[in-house]
């Protein structure tokens, strides 16, 4: 489903001098199916409350979204995103979070993808829809 010409490796690298790397977020695994990363819960990902911001998990599935439709995107083409939702439903004082990009509809003109998001325990965190929209580069 995804183009094989791109590897974690530089998934990770595209990440750099973006907000994905002060947050710490990386790339971990591509299935054929599913895009995969990390997120660290510390100071860097908190609310006020010592929790796990809302806005960080949401910049963390619009990372694994956007980042898996752009493997699906016909060549010449990309994404950009057109709408996200997400559903907050367990606090994580600390510890790694890992989301998951599955999707739901890859078409010519939108795309729409689930992302979950769980802790280190494997209980759900946050889940997330993205809407992309497919657009010619340049």
């Amino acid at each position: 489903m995804f183009r094989a010409d791109v590897s974690l490796d530089e998934l990770n690298a595209m990440s750099r001098n973006t907000a994905m790397e002060p947050l710490g977020i990386v790339f971990t695994e591509i299935g054929p199916d599913y895009l995969r990363g990390t997120m660290p819960v510390d100071a860097r990902t908190h609310q006020p409350y010592g929790l796990l911001h809302g806005g960080a998990s949401v910049l963390l599935a619009e990372t694994l979204g956007s980042s898996a439709g752009g493997l699906c995107a016909p060549e010449g083409h990309g994404v950009v995103g057109i709408e996200i939702n997400a559903n907050h439903l367990r606090g994580v004082r600390n510890g790694t979070v890992t989301g998951t990009a599955r999707p739901l509809h890859v078409g010519r003109s939108t795309q729409v993808w689930d992302i979950r998001i769980e802790d280190e325990a494997g209980k759900l965190v946050c889940v997330s829809r993205l809407t992309l929209a497919v657009v010619p580069r340049g």
